[in-house]
């Protein structure tokens, strides 16, 4: 390869004078010879440059000019992996692989122990395939979830999490604006194709306000926010956060159990005044099983009690999974299912509770709630984003067997009985029947993410003038509701790009 200059966006005549600056590397002893820098100008500046070179010569560095094939570590400042990437590839480099991309905090940790450090923390976050990707439009990114592609491939998790933490205990407080900023702001990162290593990265991004800014900034500069720290050692936050983990328990009772002074929930069993709901009660009957993640497997299985008992009553029924597994996770917390009968209202309205009687004979219910259907068919869509449906549904704990999941792995030993060894576990699902004709909207509806459902009836309401729920789609200017057979056709009637189920975990 031939040697390169390190200005790329300066006139040769400038870029000759720069280098003539530079003392000869003779003139410097080299203790650390297997390790040969190159100090990249860009966003750094020729001053500064030049002195971070003769800086590090001075502790026994090698700090190269030029960009050669000599070079081992490629140190930046202010740039991110993708921007180097290309930067390199402008100066005909087709194999970035054999350097150490670094930040600059590399070369400075070096210099304040006087020896080379080890660089795994420094390097700068990279995609995959290590390949050179194109310049993302940011100001292409739409505000609205459903505008914008979002699969499980999250390059900034660390950022994501920590936004949601802080919406949650936002929640918690009742405090709605900064609850919905946070969560907006989680959503929007969740679809950038990469990761964000300095502030610059996300101007131009949606949602991006000043608190926001100022979390991201932390978490680049101090590996954590001392605000989410603060928040994860808050005895309210952990208190909430336990007691709304009981299946049943909701903000308004795990505050009033904080007020009363109970803080963990051998506290609230032992309490002997407090009346728990028969859903509260099966919550902590059922504790450790509802609060491990379900997997798919088991999902799976759930799904095979689900379609053998819904099609043993009624053949033609249209089962589906939805939630986070049609999205396309692999674990989840409980399993929604949605139910349609094409052509039977009767069966449609029977079906739920002949599936409960059913499972009742087979001891497999260990717990339900029915609720019956309050929709009617005049009604407009709800206006608001996070309403509620008014299908038939039944909330319910299953007692899920393992020889379902795996029956491979289901074989007792016969040194035990059956008291002994747990052989199902408690799975939570929410079983959702449809009107044939509403079956589009609902499985739009049920699939998520919230965020995404959300900002698609937003997006409906602010831009297309029309009113979406888990029912129906309304145009208030043509005063039509607007009938489809798919989600394709209801995006299409919105004026949208259909999103796959998978490109929906906003």
């Amino acid at each position: 390869m031939n040697k390169m200059k390190t200005s790329d966006f300066s006139p040769m005549r400038k870029r000759q004078k720069r280098m003539q600056i530079a003392a000869p590397l003779s003139s410097y002893k080299i203790e650390f010879k297997d390790i040969i820098i190159f100090i990249v100008e860009r966003k750094m500046g020729m001053t500064r440059r030049m002195f971070l070179m003769d800086l590090a010569r001075r502790k026994g560095f090698r700090v190269e000019n030029e960009l050669s094939d000599l070079v081992t570590h490629v140190v930046a400042e202010n740039n991110s992996c993708s921007e180097i990437l290309k930067w390199l590839q402008k100066h005909n480099v087709e194999d970035s692989s054999r350097f150490r991309i670094l930040d600059i905090r590399w070369l400075t940790a070096c210099m304040e122990v006087g020896r080379p450090v080890d660089s795994e923390k420094y390097q700068l976050p990279e995609d995959e395939d290590r390949s050179v990707t194109s310049d993302l439009d940011r100001d292409s990114i739409s505000e609205y979830a459903c505008q914008r592609r979002t699969t499980l491939k999250n390059y900034n998790q660390k950022f994501t999490d920590a936004f949601e933490i802080l919406a949650e205990n936002y929640e918690f407080n009742e405090n709605k604006g900064f609850c919905t900023a946070f969560r907006r702001a989680a959503s929007v990162l969740k679809c950038l194709p990469f990761t964000i290593v300095q502030v610059h990265d996300i101007e131009g991004v949606p949602w991006m306000g000043k608190q926001v800014k100022g979390i991201i900034e932390d978490i680049i500069e101090e590996g954590e926010s001392s605000k989410v720290k603060a928040v994860l050692d808050n005895e309210n936050y952990r208190s909430v956060k336990l007691f709304t983990s009981v299946f049943g328990v909701g903000l308004k009772t795990s505050d009033k159990w904080y007020r009363m002074g109970l803080r963990t929930l051998e506290e609230v069993k032992r309490d002997k005044n407090l009346k728990l709901t028969r859903m509260q009660k099966a919550g902590f009957l059922h504790y450790d099983d509802l609060t491990s993640c379900v997997s798919k497997a088991e999902a799976d299985a759930a799904s095979l009690i689900v379609q053998d008992v819904v099609w043993k009553i009624v053949p033609n029924a249209i089962v589906t999974i939805a939630g986070g597994f049609r999205r396309g996770k692999q674990t989840g917390h409980d399993v929604d299912f949605l139910i349609t009968v094409p052509g039977s209202k009767q069966e449609e309205e029977e079906l739920l509770h002949t599936v409960i009687d059913i499972w009742k004979k087979q001891e497999l219910l260990l717990y339900y709630d029915l609720i019956e259907s309050t929709f009617e068919d005049t009604k407009l869509p709800s206006r608001k984003v996070d309403a509620l449906d008014h299908f038939q549904k039944c909330f319910a704990i299953l007692k899920v067997h393992k020889e379902r999941e795996d029956k491979g792995n289901s074989i007792r030993s016969k040194a035990f009985s059956e008291e002994e060894i747990k052989d199902w576990k408690a799975i939570r699902v929410d079983l959702v029947v449809v009107p044939f004709e509403q079956y589009a909207f609902a499985l739009l509806g049920w699939t998520g993410s919230t965020q995404f459902e959300r900002d698609l009836r937003r997006y409906a309401t602010h831009e297309k003038k029309m009113m979406l729920d888990n029912h129906a789609l309304y145009d208030k200017t043509k005063k039509i509701f607007l009938n489809a057979a798919s989600e394709e056709e209801i995006f299409a009637h919105l004026g949208l790009d259909y999103l796959e189920p998978w490109e929906r975990n906003a």
